[in-house]
């Protein structure tokens, strides 16, 4: 069995020569048909990853369909590659030829040499490399391809995904074409950085993608919310736009709903069964997921088909680090949970190196028959609700507008922040009326842009911010986390605080989804979420402190609402912000965000409340984020109506109900006292046991494990505010030394002007109160000797022209008014 011949065609009209060195190669083919096959002499064009021909000097001849009832085979280049070190990737990629005979040989050359004259007569010159190339490379071994000259690397990332240019031809395929290559996609909707892509192309063989939807895989055994509805709509464009991406490149992505065996829900094991059956694939690549059920699924779909033949390749690639293959080994467990510690275990116990990202592949083989597949708006992502008259609730037409769902899309993005916002993410992150983040969360989440490669982008950058980089870090530990508690979405990992006393007050829960509390700051990021599926993470922190320490709602409610709201939805990230918010995981916030005062960080002018609440448009700065304390005849100028054009608080008194939140937590956790360490007052949670076969050393006794049975308790991070309160735990949260409530800030810049210009009025009021004093004396000394008084210095207290805050007043008379 023989593979595909390699030709070069170029884009001029077949003239005589081209059409003999056609009939040449088929009946090369043909004779090579009649000899007895020798497996050993199979010819495969692979690339070397390490090797980048972009002038096409290499091009596959791979099966394809054009038409029904005949099969054609496709001319493509072979994409180049970075060279990468992934771990799950086999050997270097070779490049073998068959045998021919040396009349084969120079009958080739003598055509190929002499057609190059005919396209330079006259000239004399030599012919090019680039030529030279193209000629030899059919006879070239695998010896003489390594001691080529390497071509150049294109400057520009973004040019990689452009074809060289070559023309596709249709050739009659040779019926003993090798089997094809399931390509399983999941959320690795990318061409670029693609290790399993580029996986498909090593076999040299036909390549069919295929997506596979199974909702009930993707929940989960629990409350997951794994796949909300603008995560849904999301995932659904995203398709879309993936597919028209593989088109582009010659390819097409086949979508299919997971079938069902019966009563059971739809598996995609037994998808992948009956397309190896319709197809004859003998080989299956995907790119790996961490979800605890996920991996438990992709463990199941590679034994059953590797007992049926079938080879299962999966790839590390969603994640900079492997969480399964984090250990804590020479770290210990002290500060589990906090990101220095995750990073310190990552350094100590390091694993394969990250490698360099993957280009794009310019085209990819195509099959003689592709699988019957189902159109993309069957599987009910993106299906809207209807009203009781028919008409269609469009909920997500705002997000369609503020989004950008493709792949190009997400570079974009990241090329823009790279060029302005990371120059102030350091400092200023956390304003929420400036584009001062990359947003690239939902395009990470749905692979549509891989970690490696906005890690390297980002250390390419002129300003390589290293807060923007540990945020890279987060997201591993999140997954971490998520590997060590498969429960983590809805089970608080302290035991004390699943006994804490939650509110049951629907209509609060209510109000603070649809951003309706009365408070400005919640309710602009909470309608920014519904319209457009996002908000920065400052923004996220101040309405997860809302919903727990004010309105005493579970941290559940939140995370579900979370799920259903945000585009870029990722069960553990959320999982864990949740829970660490909520009191109950590994990592206690150190802060509560005020709903008022944390605008001086985030909204010091108001401009981003104005944006999402337009009906406090006209209220000042000043009092923007505290409307009730307007005056009644600003609230009539500013047209704004208490319960009519904006709602009344839902709550008053927030140092009560902060208060009430201290006491419950020191209640609860003065009841659990034997989850309570004495002598350091943290909270203990139990070790899974994977931890504890580290801290015990068993790991590296055949990877021995210990047995559920025994709980181990490990001493956690927890809030000195809460330590403090389990000694007097009827105090109020204003008498605790360790008061977490975050009164907010703008920045240092801000901080130096304000202490600048009361430096500079309390210089004025002196020297005003030393010309009043003398003023007085000049009076009295008058008054004394029957003189006439001088008259009163004309002035009163005025604002600058140019302040955009309150700390700018100038006293009366040190500024004389211009005539």
């Amino acid at each position: 069995m023989y593979g595909p011949i390699n030709l070069v065609l170029t884009k001029n009209y077949p003239t005589e020569d081209d059409e003999l060195e056609l009939v040449l190669a088929l009946s090369l083919l043909e004779m090579k048909d009649q000899q007895p096959s020798v497996p050993s002499q199979e010819c495969q064009l692979l690339q070397q990853p390490g090797d980048r021909h972009n002038q096409s000097s290499s091009v596959q001849l791979s099966s394809g369909s054009k038409s029904q009832g005949s099969s054609y085979t496709q001319l493509a280049d072979v994409p180049g590659t970075r060279k990468n070190t992934d771990s799950a990737q086999t050997g270097p990629w070779r490049k073998e030829s068959p045998p021919q005979t040396t009349k084969e040989t120079e009958l080739l050359k003598s055509i190929q040499l002499d057609k190059r004259k005919k396209q330079t007569p006259g000239t004399g010159q030599p012919v090019s490399r680039q030529d030279t190339v193209r000629a030899d490379d059919e006879m070239m071994g695998e010896e003489d391809l390594n001691q080529s000259e390497k071509p150049k690397r294109s400057k520009n990332r973004r040019q990689r995904r452009k074809g060289a240019g070559q023309q596709l031809l249709g050739l009659p395929g040779s019926p003993s074409a090798p089997p094809p290559v399931l390509l399983w996609f999941r959320r690795d909707l990318r061409l670029c950085d693609n290790p399993a892509l580029m996986g498909s192309l090593e076999v040299g063989a036909p390549v069919i993608p295929v997506f596979i939807w199974s909702p009930e895989e993707e929940e989960g055994p629990g409350i997951t919310v794994a796949m909300g509805g603008a995560c849904k709509y999301w995932l659904h464009q995203a398709l879309s736009c993936f597919c028209s991406s593989l088109e582009r490149i010659g390819s097409h992505l086949v979508f299919l709903k997971a079938n069902r065996e019966g009563n059971e829900v739809g598996s995609s094991l037994q998808t992948l069964k009956e397309l190896v059956k319709e197809t004859g694939a003998r080989t299956v690549l995907a790119n790996a997921l961490y979800e605890p059920w996920l991996k438990e699924r992709d463990d199941a779909v590679v034994s059953a088909l590797q007992k049926e033949g079938v080879e299962c390749r999966v790839f590390h690639s969603y994640c900079l680090r492997d969480p399964y293959s984090v250990s804590t080994e020479g770290v210990g467990l002290r500060g589990i949970g906090s990101v220095s510690h995750f990073m310190s275990c990552c350094k100590q116990n390091p694993s394969s190196t990250l490698g360099v990202p993957l280009d794009p592949p310019v085209s990819l083989p195509t099959p003689s028959h592709w699988p019957q597949g189902a159109p993309l708006d069957t599987l009910g992502l993106a299906r809207m609700p209807r009203r009781k008259d028919g008409t269609t609730i469009d909920w997500a037409a705002n997000i369609r507008t503020s989004w950008d769902f493709s792949e190009e899309g997400a570079h974009a993005r990241l090329d823009a922040f790279l060029h302005d916002g990371v120059y102030r993410y350091e400092k200023e992150s956390g304003r929420a009326d400036a584009p001062n983040t990359s947003s690239l969360s939902p395009y990470l989440h749905f692979g549509q842009l891989s970690p490696r490669w906005l890690l390297w982008d980002a250390k390419g950058a002129r300003c390589r911010p290293p807060k923007f980089q540990r945020k890279l870090a987060w997201r591993d530990l999140a997954y971490w986390q998520l590997t060590l508690f498969p429960d983590l979405p809805w089970e608080s990992l302290r035991p004390p605080y699943k006994a804490l006393r939650w509110s049951s007050d629907r209509s609060h829960l209510k109000a603070w989804q649809r951003g309706k509390t009365g408070y400005p700051l919640v309710d602009a990021a909470m309608r920014q979420l519904w319209l457009t599926g996002w908000m920065n993470n400052y923004m996220r922190h101040v309405v997860a402190s809302f919903l727990i320490a004010y309105l005493h709602l579970p941290w559940q409610e939140g995370y579900r609402w979370f799920q259903d709201t945000l585009v870029d939805a990722d069960v553990a990230i959320d999982a864990m912000m949740w829970q660490n918010g909520g009191m109950c995981g590994l990592d206690h916030w150190n802060f509560v965000m005020h709903p008022t005062d944390a605008a001086m960080t985030c909204d010091p002018y108001g401009s981003y409340v104005r944006k999402w609440c337009p009906e406090l448009a006209d209220i000042p700065d000043e009092l923007i984020h505290k409307p009730w304390k307007c005056p009644a005849s600003m609230l009539r100028r500013a047209g704004v109506v208490f319960g009519q054009t904006y709602p009344e608080r839902i709550i008053t008194d927030l140092e009560g109900r902060r208060n009430q939140s201290l006491q419950d937590v020191a209640l609860v956790r003065r009841e659990f006292g034997q989850y309570v360490d004495k002598r350091s007052g943290c909270d203990l949670v139990p070790l899974p046991p994977r931890l504890v076969s580290e801290a015990l050393g068993l790991s590296h006794m055949g990877g021995a494990v210990v047995k559920e049975g025994k709980e181990f308790l490990l001493p956690v991070i927890t809030r000195m505010e809460f330590k403090h309160q389990l000694e007097d735990p009827d105090a109020d949260a204003a008498s605790n030394p360790y008061n977490a409530v975050l009164k907010g800030y703008v920045s240092r810049k801000r901080d130096e002007t304000i202490a600048f210009l009361n430096e500079r009025d309390f210089t004025a009021s002196v020297m005003y109160e030393g010309a009043q004093r003398r003023e007085r004396l000049e009076s009295d000394y008058r008054r004394m000797e029957g003189l006439p008084l001088l008259p009163s210095p004309r002035g009163r207290v005025r604002r600058t022209p140019t302040a955009k805050d309150r700390f700018s007043i100038v006293p009366g008379g040190a500024v004389t008014s211009l005539k």
